[in-house]
């Protein structure tokens, strides 16, 4: 983990940032903002806001299920913002970026067990009862290989192993007979990402299901969403004589693309998060894209940076403020400090009133960093 004091003007888009940071919003305590402006003002329009602040149960997709393959999507982005081949350069000149690369697989694989056993309860010392698979050991995977791709082969290349990873794994998941279910099975018991789980995982899966949602299998097809992420970075950072806004509209029609290609393969490899399938996986793909195009003409063209600034702050420190969601209490930082204003508030408030405190806590902790350009980098 590195400390890195240095300018905000350091050559990045803006957008990125406050793109990363919207999306680390809704994990810090965003996703409750719904629930409380539905018991403050009883409109019963915000129980479909609520509902998409949640997981799908299984098959299906909301907006919360974005979240995790859109960090993904915008790790790439950054990788494709500044391309590097390394294949050519002397052995010398490579080691240090390949020592950074396995060290930030190595810490965030560290950061991920560490979050799992959070909330007070601490990592088993029995090494069968630690939960080696996490979320940021998925982003850590899909981060690493992207990076070797990026920097070992040409974007062609790239493409076909983005199209070999989501036509394999789909065909691996519809072909592949797990004793006792066949092949083709796409339940939490019968996937083949099941049975893997439950022979191949070491330690132990998510509340001990057969299925872990960051299982072996299912964080192959999350390198296919940081690839995409490289391609669209490779195209933002390439000028085009039809100009910016040219890029705009085909990011646009490229990302509904990938929506549509999505949901039609829904009717032969269901939609799911769980499962990561191939159709998750390019659902995911357009919308991310979708959002990062919105982003990119509102803060980079349009230069509305004042709107995107709250996120930005959350953005350039995010990995680092969601390993504290599991490590800090922030619920009990913010009630220390707002517990007086939150109990005056009217009872139906009140709800809204503790989300907001709770946000504001980390936000604050956020921008003391940003205006001393601590920037925590895995």
């Amino acid at each position: 983990m590195e400390v890195a004091q240095a300018k905000v003007s350091k050559r990045r888009l803006m957008s990125l940032d406050a793109l990363r940071g919207f999306d680390m919003f809704w994990i810090l305590g965003g996703e409750v903002l719904f629930a409380g402006l539905l018991a403050w003002t009883g409109w019963q329009g915000w129980q479909w806001f609520d509902t998409q602040m949640h997981h799908s149960e299984w098959h299906g997709f909301t907006f919360y299920d974005l979240i995790f393959p859109l960090f993904i999507f915008l790790s790439g982005v950054a990788l494709g913002l500044s391309p590097k081949r390394l294949d050519k350069l002397p052995i010398a000149k490579r080691m240090p970026l390949y020592i950074h690369a396995v060290k930030r697989l190595l810490l965030l694989l560290f950061f991920g067990i560490l979050y799992n056993h959070g909330w007070g309860t601490g990592v088993p010392v029995v090494l069968d009862e630690v939960r080696y698979a996490s979320v940021l050991g998925r982003i850590a995977f899909a981060w690493f290989f992207a990076a070797i791709l990026v920097w070992h082969t040409c974007l062609r290349t790239q493409i076909i192993i983005m199209l070999g990873i989501l036509v394999g794994y789909a065909l691996l998941q519809l072909f592949s007979p797990v004793p006792g279910y066949g092949a083709g099975s796409f339940t939490p018991e019968g996937s083949i990402n099941a049975f893997v789980d439950t022979h191949f995982l070491p330690g132990i899966t998510y509340q001990n299901r057969p299925l872990d949602p960051e299982g072996i299998l299912s964080t192959i097809p999350a390198v296919a969403n940081a690839l995409a992420g490289v391609f669209v970075g490779h195209f933002i950072i390439k000028p085009h004589p039809k100009g910016e806004w040219f890029k705009v509209v085909y990011m646009l029609v490229a990302g509904a693309a990938f929506l549509g290609l999505g949901w039609l393969l829904d009717f032969i490899v269901p939609v799911n998060k769980e499962l990561w399938t191939s159709s998750f996986t390019l659902v995911t793909i357009g919308w991310s894209l979708i959002l990062l195009t919105v982003f990119y003409a509102i803060v980079d063209l349009l230069k509305w940076q004042t709107l995107a600034f709250p996120f930005v702050v959350i953005g350039c420190n995010a990995i680092i403020i969601y390993l504290a969601s599991s490590l800090i209490d922030w619920k009990y930082i913010a009630q220390g400090l707002f517990g007086g204003i939150i109990n005056a508030s009217p009872a139906a408030g009140q709800q809204l009133v503790a989300v907001i405190s709770l946000l504001l806590v980390q936000w604050l902790l956020l921008f003391w960093m940003y205006r001393r350009n601590i920037f925590i980098k895995v």
